[in-house]
Formats: C-alpha cells, structure tokens, sequence
C-alpha cells in the first residue's frame, strides 16, 4: 500500500535549527540562549507569511523538551528527533505541547482554558509549551486576561506566540515576551533551497525557471516550495522557465523589456501590437503593467547604485540591458512613467475589461514619451530667440518700470505697472467724517464690519456718479439689489453716527469696483500671454492655461512674510545680565 502524498511545504519543513534557512541571527541567539540556560518565558515570532514563524516554535518546543535517544539530554538547539517528545511534538500529537489557532478561537474564554490550566505541571515532558499562531487575532479581552499569567507564568510553562501583524499586538504583551524577526529569504538563499529539494526529488528544473519561482514567492519560503511543487508537476519532465511563466500568467522577462523599449521611443503601434501578442499567449494584463512598474523602479535604483543590477533573480541578458538603460534614461523620464504606472494598475484592477485599461494605459504612456521635462522645456526655450514683437502682443522690456515675465511649469509670475488710483479728493463737511475722504475708505469701513453681503453688492452693484463725505450719488448696475441705496444709507448712518445721503441717479457709466479688478486682472493675464516665452509653453502644451500671476511686490512681500525676523545682536546664553 503506498503513501499518501505530502506537499514539498510539508515534506521538507525544517526540523532543527541548522535546517532553518536565511534566520542566521535569530538561529545564533536561541544557540546562545539555550547553552547559557538563559531560556526566556515567552518568545514571539513576527514576520511576512512561510517564513517559518510556526516552524521555529515547534523547533524550539522540541528543543526545550527533548532528553536524547538515550533519555539524559538537556534543552538543546539540536534536539535529536528520536526521542518520544521530539516525535511527537513534530507530528502534532504531544500532550504537553498546545498549538492553539488565534484567528478562529478569539474570546476570553479560550484564553481562560490555558489560564486554568497552566498550574498543572507537565504530563510528561520537561515543559508545557503553548504555542498561539496569529496571535494578533485575539480580542482586547483575551490579551488582559492573559497578562498577570504571561507576566509571571510557571516555572514549567513557556509561551510562543506568532504572528504576521505585530503591531496589533498589544505593547504590553510584546514587553513580557523574547521579540524575533524573520526577515525575506534572500534570492540566493531561496534558489539555493530549491535547487536543492528539486534535486531531492529527482525534478529537473532549469535555473531560470528557479529564478521566476523565486522573484514570484517574495521572500516566502512555503510559498517558493508550493510553486516549486505545481512547477514540476507543470513540466512533466525538465521544467523550463517558458513553462513557469505560463502556469504564474507572466510574460517573458525579454519581452516585457521589449514593450518598455517601444513605449520610451513612442511607438504606440507596435507597443500596442506588442501588449496584445503577450495576452494572446496567456499573460495577465495586471501582471504586465506590474512588470512595467517593476522595471521602471529597477532601471532607477541601478542609475543611483549600479550593483543593483547584479540580481540573481535576473538573466545575464536583462542585466545588461538593464544598465544601458540606466545609462541612457533621465531619472525625470523613469519618475514620470513610475507614476503613471501605479495610476494605470489602480484603473486596471477596477475596470470591467482589464485589457482595454491596459491598452489605454499604454497609448498614454507613449504619448508622452517624447515630451520634454520642465527643465528641458524652460532651457529649450531659453535658447530660442524670441520673435519680433512677440507675435504682435507686448513686448518684454528691461527698461524701468517695465512688465517681465518668468515662466515656470503651468504658473506665470508677473510685474505690472501699477495703475493710477481713481481717487475722489472731497473737503470734508464735518470732523466726523473727515476720515472717509473717498469712496474707497467707505469700502473699507464695510470690509473692516466684515459685512460680506453688502461689501459684494456696493462692489458690484454700484457706478459711482458722485461722492462726498455724507453723500454718495450713484447709478445702480443690473447686478443691485433694489434696497441697495436704503441698507447702505442706513448702515454708513449705524457705524459712523452721522446721517448718510444716498442717493440713486440715472446716466453714470463708471465701471463697478468689480469690473475694475476684473480688467486689471484681463490685462495684465493678457500681457502675460502674449511674451514670446508664455507663447511658446502654450505652443507646446495646447492644453495648458495659465494657472496664476503674481507681480513682483507680490512675490517680494511673501518673501518678506515667510522670511524669519533679523536679530539685532546674537543672544549668548551664558551671558549675565
């Protein structure tokens, strides 16, 4: 009668510390720990998931209770797994040795059955070990009630806990407890261990396809092993990266390379036509675009440090293209299709069809390929010699007093000459209202109320005919309201305790104080965009706008606000008064 089948995760689970691969810090800590006889009463486990969390508890239960084929040994960090406790411990069936799942039992209760029962030496063993796997899945209740007795448990009791999320763990469990972090399987680590379970299993598998299970699995030993499993039964025979990639739904590393070559010279056609042939044959178009993004940030890092380029993971072939591209590609350009390509991956993952998300991803990306960057752009039209006149509009000056122009990205700054203030100089009938010589002081007075209704009505409702102190003559806009003349009488006569006469005439055509703004603002926006440099960014980029203008007081009194205060004389603390 043959064996049942067992997983490679399950066959080839390390069975002792020298088993356990890419944990050297932890492995030499618990060495030392245990020669000492230094063991802690609780340890926790943390890291990415198949990376051995479970395993090491299991290893350390066995070591802290196995007594050696010859029923004398110690705790050790080589147990024999021979003895009685060592088998049973591995197979899961120690009466001393608890396994209890956090994600499925949760409450205060399960927590109190290993509370009521930790008083009770071991049955048979050296040490009653409880080993709680996702530990971070009990309640707020279940960790309080497990504090006093993980503070201070039994001489024979010892704690494992595990987890993927220590940082829902409780800092006060984590205080009580021996912390240990399982880091990734490095690349050459995990290549290494398959090779050598494949080899164990009579599988021949190419070193390629190796690399593609191990850039796949993470870091994830369990998660290397299972696809390393489907990868042999996959094969039927030598197993061979082509084969991989078809069971993962990757497309071939070269091609993708291929794809990210067309979309930088802008070749949406055969980009286009490249994308296609790569779903055609199988691969995911998440899977594709996720490539992309994994070889934009991969030619970035090997431009800032060339030995990144050295990864086992990858061919001898990609790696020298690799670094040609480093060489040749601006980190501006690698930035920009970074992060067009993360938005692409969301709009992928949430479309009805993710191949036409991927199409319209990729037609975009090679539109604006060849775009030249911000800095490119503002050099390039620095050495262009602007047209005369500048295309018929205003001219940039040098001279005082002048309107100049600076250009950057979609903003413009811009000085303009300062307009004449309509200033309405009237004597003043009485002390009181000596000090609203002009109108404009009577928009202040209504702004310094904070009266926001009525400041927006006189602004854009009134034409001013005439105006003295106490008396205000004005033609309403099609903008006033019908009461205007009333409220504004009554609330100048409120602020000021003097009567007020407003007065409504026919015939004004001054413009409002709205309108004035508004065509101060038109023409210096319109004096803007007619320099030969605004012109040309607009040329270049048709849809965009100028998004804002500033003159240089403004520009000189914001540096003024965000400048810090001047001291007079350097403050010495140690100097007595």
């Amino acid at each position: 009668m043959s064996t049942a089948y067992q997983v490679l995760a399950r066959k080839y689970r390390p069975e002792t510390f020298a088993d356990l691969v890419g944990q050297d810090a932890m492995v030499r800590t618990l060495k030392n720990a245990f020669e000492a006889g230094r063991i802690a009463q609780a340890f926790i486990m943390t890291g990415i998931r198949g990376t051995g969390k479970t395993t090491t508890a299991r290893i350390i239960a066995k070591g802290m209770n196995c007594i050696g084929s010859d029923g004398t040994g110690q705790p050790t960090t080589d147990p024999c797994g021979e003895c009685e406790h060592c088998t049973a411990i591995m197979e899961g069936r120690h009466v001393d040795v608890m396994e209890m799942d956090a994600a499925s039992r949760t409450g205060v209760n399960d927590i109190r059955e290993i509370i009521d029962s930790v008083h009770y030496r071991a049955a048979s063993a050296r040490y009653k070990v409880y080993i709680i796997d996702e530990v971070h899945m009990l309640s707020t209740n279940a960790f309080n009630a497990l504090l006093k007795t993980l503070e201070e448990p039994p001489e024979h009791v010892k704690f494992i806990f595990a987890t993927t999320e220590i940082r829902k763990v409780p800092v006060t469990v984590l205080s009580r407890c021996q912390r240990f972090d399982l880091r990734r399987i490095e690349p050459e680590v995990m290549i290494a261990l398959l090779r050598k379970i494949a080899t164990a299993e009579g599988a021949e598998i190419t070193d390629d396809a190796l690399a593609l299970i191990t850039r796949a699995a993470e870091g994830s030993a369990r998660d290397a092993q299972s696809l390393l499993d489907q990868a042999i039964s996959h094969g039927a025979g030598e197993t061979t990266a082509e084969q991989v990639r078809a069971m993962l739904g990757l497309a071939d590393r070269g091609r993708v390379l291929d794809l990210f070559d067309m979309i930088l010279r802008g070749e949406a056609a055969s980009a286009l036509t490249e994308l296609s042939s790569q779903y055609a044959e199988g691969a995911d178009p998440m899977a594709i675009l996720r490539d992309l993004a994994e070889i934009a940030h991969w030619v970035s890092v090997i431009k800032i440090t060339p030995d990144a380029s050295e990864d086992p993971t990858v061919g001898p072939d990609e790696r020298t293209r690799g670094a040609a591209m480093a060489s040749d590609l601006p980190m501006r350009v690698l930035s920009r299709m970074w992060q067009m390509l993360l938005k692409s991956l969301d709009e992928v993952a949430s479309a009805p069809n993710a191949m036409m998300a991927a199409e319209m991803a990729v037609i975009r990306l090679t539109h604006v390929a060849d775009l030249p960057t911000p800095d490119e752009l503002i050099r390039k039209l620095q050495d262009t010699p602007p047209p005369p006149n500048g295309g018929g509009g205003a001219r940039a000056s040098s001279a005082p007093g002048s309107a100049t122009s600076a250009v950057s990205s979609t903003s413009v700054t811009h000085a303009a000459p300062a307009g004449p203030s309509a200033q309405l100089a009237v004597a003043a009938q009485t002390d009181a209202l000596a000090r609203f010589a002009t109108f404009e002081a009577v928009v202040e007075l209504i702004r310094t109320h904070r009266d926001v209704k009525l400041l927006v009505e006189v602004e854009t409702g009134v034409r001013l005919h005439a105006y003295q102190p106490g008396r205000i003559e004005f033609t309403p806009s099609e903008h006033a309201p019908a009461d205007l003349a009333q409220r504004l009488g009554a609330r100048l006569q409120a602020w000021t305790g003097n009567r007020w006469a407003v007065t409504l005439v026919n015939g004004a055509t001054a413009e409002t104080i709205a309108e004035k703004r508004d065509a101060a603002d038109r023409a210096v926006r319109d004096e803007a965009s007619a320099h030969p440099l605004v012109q040309a960014v607009l040329t270049a980029f048709p849809k965009a706008k100028i998004a804002s203008i500033k003159t240089q007081a403004e520009k000189l009194d914001e540096m003024a606000a965000e400048a810090l205060p001047e001291v007079d004389e350097e403050w010495d603390p140690f100097e007595e008064d």
